[in-house]
């Protein structure tokens, strides 16, 4: 099936999010759609999908025309799309969501779709048990049975906007192989992403975005630096790293374990200094959530003792931690750490601390342009946060960081943001380095921890494996000990 869209326009009042993009993608193919934060790659393929309409162009199938307004629409057509964070339902089975748009409201043999949930799982090497809730599963695991609902409801394009954020270099060869042998099968593949390697491993054609406009495609094989150019311009400079000496005591875990992910975390003995960047690696859900939750008054430990400083922490909740300096962003951005339907305006306001019950919407409205602008969020103090792009509700999460912070505990804090963008983010961060400030953050990508932490704690089963400096590591022996062969 051929997709093509001409002279897309995709306005959000001043805001072009999309100014004019053309694009062809061919059946049996993998098209890739590169580009930085905010250029327009997620509105673009929302559009495509029926999740948001065009304020003006056409879209094609097979040559003629098409007019969708909804999801549901787009499917029927043979148009589906995994989103960043996928859309299923927590509180249901596995089984029960991939039933979802398949029942016709009667009753209906469950049995049947459990058959052909299983057939179908199968067929891809996944290991998804059609009884699990989905709010246990990790990101990757999510995706996968948002996967197999779409190819249930006979998908022929499948968009993909930036499916190897978060999840684990397993769970991505299982993906990438599962692109492939759909391509095998004459169907399309839309890979919206802003990471080279996934693209130059994946993909036999690229378009690049940038400020809403197409710059350029390119065929197999790519050229890294040309691509580069035509997503930024000028190659972005890797952060230089937080040299500090580390001081006294900040953060002191003592024989802590706890429940929850995958694993639980186990015995957990750590002392973080001020100053220090640590970064925490291991597949998804080895222990690394429950360690900051558990850091950040979150979680209560089952086992053993939390300090901060000479503090002890024992069943404080988590405002008790955030009088003490700690603070916590979560990887769920629209789930734990922003409120759908809300703008950014309305967040500020969340966020002050006053005694009376008038809300100072111009200090809000005020604070929020400022932040838009410094942490160069692409939207207006009165978007809507779902709205946003998902680097530019990333970089909202992280102007509504304090000021002056002991402890800070990062989940997956770049997750979805371009080359540029990462480099900016920790270039920000590591000014809290140099008050003193502690940062533990969680990442899936090896080359992070590697470029800006200082010490490295390796997750596997629910207990950490390794505690060295990364000066004293490499990607290699890392991967090693993340699969538990250290």
């Amino acid at each position: 099936m051929w997709i093509e869209l001409q002279d897309i326009h995709k306005h959000y009042g001043p805001v072009k999010a999309n100014n004019g993009v053309n694009l062809k993608v061919a059946p049996g193919r993998i098209h890739g759609i590169l580009g930085e934060n905010g250029a327009g790659k997620s509105t673009m393929m929302k559009v495509l999908a029926g999740f948001s309409q065009k304020t003006s162009g056409s879209i094609l199938i097979d040559g003629k025309p098409v007019n969708y307004r909804n999801p549901a629409q787009a499917v029927a057509l043979g148009i589906g799309m995994l989103y960043q964070d996928p859309l299923d339902f927590s509180l249901l089975s596995v089984l029960d969501n991939f039933m979802l748009g398949q029942t016709n409201g009667f009753c209906e043999h469950k049995n049947n779709f459990r058959q052909t949930f299983l057939k179908l799982a199968d067929s891809f090497n996944f290991t998804l048990h059609p009884d699990t809730p989905v709010k246990i599963l990790t990101i990757g695991e999510r995706q996968q049975l948002e996967l197999l609902r779409l190819l249930a409801l006979g998908v022929q394009v499948l968009i993909l906007d930036e499916p190897t954020t978060g999840i684990s270099a397993t769970q991505k060869d299982i993906l990438f192989k599962s692109l492939k042998k759909l391509t095998a099968a004459g169907k399309s593949v839309v890979l919206v992403s802003h990471k080279l390697e996934d693209v130059e491993a994946l993909c036999d054609q690229v378009t690049v975005l940038r400020q809403g406009k197409v710059t350029g495609d390119m065929d197999q094989p790519f050229e890294s630096n040309r691509l580069l150019e035509m997503m930024f311009g000028t190659p972005p400079l890797p952060p230089a790293r937080c040299l500090e000496t580390p001081g006294s005591d900040v953060l002191v875990m003592k024989s802590v374990s706890g429940s929850g992910g995958r694993s639980g975390l186990k015995n957990c003995d750590v002392v973080v200094r001020e100053g220090e960047v640590v970064g925490l690696a291991g597949l998804e859900g080895s222990g690394q959530g429950v360690f900051l939750r558990i850091a950040g008054g979150l979680k209560q430990p089952t086992k053993g003792s939390v300090f901060l400083a000479d503090r002890d922490m024992k069943k404080q909740d988590h405002h008790t931690f955030i009088r003490y300096g700690v603070t916590i962003m979560p990887a769920s951005r629209l789930e734990e750490g922003l409120i759908s339907g809300l703008s950014i305006t309305e967040h500020f306001a969340l966020q002050e601390h006053q005694k009376c019950f008038m809300v100072k919407w111009q200090e809000a409205n005020r604070l929020a342009g400022e932040r838009i602008e410094s942490f160069r969020i692409k939207g207006l103090p009165d978007s809507q946060v779902d709205a946003l792009s998902g680097g530019n509700q990333q970089r909202l999460l992280l102007s509504f960081l304090p000021a002056d912070p002991v402890l800070l505990l990062l989940e997956n804090p770049t997750r979805g943001l371009d080359m540029e963008s990462v480099n900016w983010v920790w270039q920000h961060l590591q000014k809290y380095c140099l008050n003193k400030t502690s940062i533990i953050f969680s990442s899936s990508e090896l080359d992070e921890i590697l470029m800006v932490a200082d010490r490295i704690l390796v997750f596997f089963d629910g207990h950490i494996i390794k505690d060295l400096k990364s000066a004293q590591t490499n990607a290699s022996e890392l991967g090693k000990a993340i699969a538990g062969k250290a």
